[in-house]
């Protein structure tokens, strides 16, 4: 009994202080929650439900997050060639690429199955405090140059942007890729200007009107014609002291756009063989590029014309860039090198029937000036055409079908070759996008 009464003596002061510490806390509660408690100082206080709208609108806004986009297609195309070609390049349409006598490349008649033109890109965009960094990585499997002929990896875009400027490998602002038609052949319409160059670009003006210039890698090819067997010419090499420089300025509206681009270049060729001949030279090359896209509702017309003198190098498909002329009555510079002139035009419309079906139908010429000592066998004129329907069954699938025709005229000799194909290709696109506004 006396055990218990000194028990309950010892819990009650316990029990007393946790009641007045319990009472507190419902007090400083209650003041918490009451909407008309005046604030110090006489002010009202603000609701209560003000808080965390009042912190929201504290919170710094979320920042724009870095992105990257993969995309790109698998694409077999297959078909039959009436004729013949070059058979480096037995998938394209290039009028270049065609017999220059009978028979050149064998006997008539190909059928052709590749799946080169698929590719593969890689677009990255990178918010920094001065704007957004944004690159491209971009390949397909068409070999060119000394991979001619064969599937094997082929750079298309490796390019840097930043603010006005950029650097890297794109498309020349010489060129107008936009006005590319339509179609399943992969080449395009050899009267247009098409070339990715490595350069350093500035762009002072964008949007609806941009403005362009670009100093680009030089390169250029010559040919030495009806001499080109002679030791001496065999020792002529190219030379480029300076860079291409390049621009265009483009006007974008709702019926479409105009473009007007320039390109400026030297090309000199020095003899490096010590004889009694002195077959160095210069030249200055140059060209205008005026494009157009219209717009019809759905459909498009594609119109392009260019001229220049030594552009070759930035054509679809042209051959060489300097020729050669006789001088005869100059025994220290008996030949001389000249640019060679060079007319382009092209003329295509992509019709839309549906949201399944499209069509796309056109033609492209190029011809050019030659000196008096290139061979009678040498390309001179070239001419395109085309005519395709493409179905769409679902998003990011595309089946095909296309008539091709193209046309070779040599320089002089009066000869003259044709090819006829018909294409079939299925085309299989994606596109991840990972990142990017939060």
């Amino acid at each position: 009994m006396i055990r218990n009464q000194l028990v309950l003596r010892t819990l009650a002061p316990l029990a007393m202080a946790v009641l007045v510490c319990g009472a507190a806390s419902d007090a400083r509660a209650q003041e918490g929650t009451d909407a008309t408690a005046p604030a110090p100082d006489g002010a009202t206080a603000a609701p209560a439900a003000a808080a965390p709208a009042d912190a929201a609108a504290q919170a710094p806004a979320p920042q724009p997050r870095p992105s990257i986009d993969i995309y790109g297609f698998a694409m077999l195309d297959m078909g039959f060639q009436q004729e013949q070609n070059n058979p480096d390049w037995y998938d394209v349409l290039r009028p270049t690429r065609l017999p220059s006598f009978e028979h050149e490349f064998g006997q008539d008649g190909h059928n052709f199955a590749g799946f080169r033109q698929s590719r593969l890109g890689v677009k990255t965009t990178t918010p920094t405090t001065l704007g957004d960094l944004k690159t491209t990585f971009e390949f397909d499997l068409f070999g060119v140059g000394a991979d001619a002929g064969q599937t094997t990896f082929r750079l298309r875009d490796v390019w840097g942007e930043f603010g006005h400027f950029g650097a890297g490998q794109t498309d020349s602002p010489f060129m107008d890729g936009s006005t590319f038609p339509n179609t399943i052949e992969y080449w395009g319409p050899n009267g247009m200007v098409y070339f990715k160059n490595v350069q350093f670009r500035y762009t002072p003006v964008r949007g609806a009107n941009e403005l362009v210039f670009a100093a680009e890698r030089p390169g250029a090819s010559g040919d030495a014609g009806v001499f080109a067997d002679r030791i001496a010419l065999q020792n002529v090499q190219g030379h480029f002291p300076a860079p291409d420089l390049s621009t265009h300025y483009r006007a974008t509206r709702g019926w479409g756009h105009v473009q007007v681009a320039a390109i400026w270049r030297e090309i000199e060729w020095d003899d490096t063989l010590n004889d009694q001949f002195d077959l160095s030279g210069r030249g200055t090359g140059w060209g205008v590029n005026t494009t157009s896209n219209l717009k019809f509702g759905k459909d498009t017309l594609h119109l392009g014309a260019v001229y220049g003198e030594g552009v070759e190098n930035y054509m679809n498909d042209a051959p060489v860039d300097v020729g050669i002329r006789t001088n005869f009555l100059n025994l220290r510079t008996p030949v001389l090198g000249e640019l060679l002139p060079v007319l382009g035009l092209m003329a295509f419309y992509d019709r839309t029937w549906s949201e399944k079906w499209t069509s796309s139908a056109g033609y492209s010429r190029e011809r050019i000036s030659m000196s008096n000592a290139q061979k009678p066998s040498d390309f001179r004129l070239g001419q395109y055409a085309l005519g395709n329907v493409l179905y769409y069954p679902v998003e990011n699938v595309m089946v095909g079908s296309e008539f091709q025709w193209g046309r070779r005229d040599n320089n002089s000799d009066g000869f003259r070759s044709d090819d006829y194909r018909i294409q079939f290709s299925f085309k299989y696109s994606f596109s991840y996008k990972v990142g990017g506004q939060p």
